[in-house]
């Protein structure tokens, strides 16, 4: 497995040609000359491994046996051939989710650029309404009628798209961001959760399965030996053990199952409802209960924006790719925020938050005035909305 150096960026002229993988400015680890892309913490995959295939190897040694004999008629065999199917199914979805690029927005090569009217930005307290890159931190866009604000990310220099967010722990911006999962050791956005969802539920079925079998199995000890519980678990220690071992485990995968569900029937997103974004307004991605499944199980899965194994050309911008998502021309809704590295812009707006009136402190009198919509940002009446259309881009 390869690890991409971070700073190693000599010209290609005098060595081999230097591809994307190589020099990737995320934490992101690659396998198979950059065709697998890992999360930094990939290794927490090898102690999921171990917590699903531990119990189902027990399964096999020790209850497949005497469930096959208990069942005459071929019952023993279906249950049996049934979990090895469903693991080698669990297995597939797991690597799948772990080293797939689950959305990663290219980063930009430049700060996007700004018209005249943006130079003149007021500064609030607790710190500037911009970037270290002198641009707005937030803009409001609008998604079916409804505003939705747009922040803009240092470390990528773009502004990402909607319910984009930047992962702290991969150093990427990705789309559709639901969360940063440590047990597949990889983020879960808009190319991967599809494969996330079915790997937990899928896992929650395999639980049910075993203890179901495992549960089975000492049913028929105890009437095959007319003998009570402890006896028949006395006869198949294995069995009483994966009871107990799934039967904690469903609580974990089956409540995380059910949970997931409700997100993708209200098309939210674990982030999204952590942060209680649409208990106080409407959310606009809600398609209704069918469309919204639709949208998650059934349309297609979209191409990677990012090429890991293009070779990099020399005098190039190494470890870029011009982003897809361009500010808007013309100044917009800013609202008062305050980045610092090591703090994200969405952490940011939970400080303010929790400020309470402090956005309201009086400004410089040499300052514009500027009125307070309901939603809290000092919007300009002459300022124009912005539309993302359905390309994901500014119009």
């Amino acid at each position: 497995m390869y690890s991409p150096p971070l700073h190693r960026l000599k010209a290609a002229d005098s060595g081999p040609p230097l591809r994307v993988y190589q020099v990737w400015k995320g934490r992101n680890r690659f396998l198979l000359g950059g065709r697998v892309v890992f999360g930094p913490d990939v290794k927490s995959i090898f102690l999921t491994l171990s917590l699903i295939l531990v119990p189902v190897i027990l399964f096999w040694a020790f209850v497949a046996k005497s469930l096959i004999t208990l069942f005459s008629h071929g019952g023993g065999i279906i249950l049996v051939v049934f979990s090895v199917l469903l693991t080698a199914y669990i297995l597939v979805l797991l690597f799948l989710t772990s080293g797939t690029d689950p959305g990663i927005i290219p980063r930009s090569p430049q700060p996007p650029e700004l018209d005249d009217d943006s130079s003149g930005i007021s500064t609030d307290w607790g710190g500037s309404q911009s970037s270290a890159h002198g641009m707005p931190l937030t803009r409001n866009v609008t998604i079916n009628g409804i505003f939705v604000k747009v922040k803009y990310c240092q470390t990528c220099m773009l502004y990402r798209p909607p319910r984009c967010s930047h992962c702290s722990i991969c150093n990427n911006c990705v789309e559709r961001f639901d969360h940063h999962c440590p047990w597949v050791g990889q983020c879960i956005g808009k190319r991967n959760y599809r494969y996330f969802f079915m790997f937990v539920s899928s896992t929650a079925l395999l639980c049910l399965h075993v203890l179901a079998s495992c549960s089975i199995n000492i049913m028929k000890i105890m009437h095959k030996e007319r003998c009570d519980m402890l006896k028949a678990i006395e006869r198949s220690p294995v069995s009483g053990i994966l009871i107990m071992y799934t039967f904690v485990i469903c609580w974990f995968v089956g409540g995380l199952t059910t949970f997931h569900l409700y997100l993708i029937s209200s098309n939210q997103t674990t982030y999204e409802n952590f942060r209680y974004q649409y208990d106080r307004k409407m959310n606009p991605y809600n398609l209704g209960v069918a469309r919204n499944c639709v949208e998650v199980f059934c349309s297609k899965i979209p191409s990677s924006k990012n090429d890991f194994r293009a070779v990099i050309k020399a005098n190039s911008p190494v470890g870029f790719k011009p982003s897809l998502y361009t500010a808007p021309t013309r100044a917009v809704d800013v609202e008062m925020g305050r980045r610092q590295q090591g703090v994200g812009g969405d952490d940011f707006e939970d400080m303010r938050a929790r400020g309470g009136g402090l956005g309201r402190l009086e400004r410089c009198s040499t300052e514009p005035r500027r009125d307070w919509n309901e939603r809290g940002s000092n919007i300009s009446s002459t300022e124009p909305r912005r539309d993302w259309n359905e390309r994901g881009n500014w119009r």
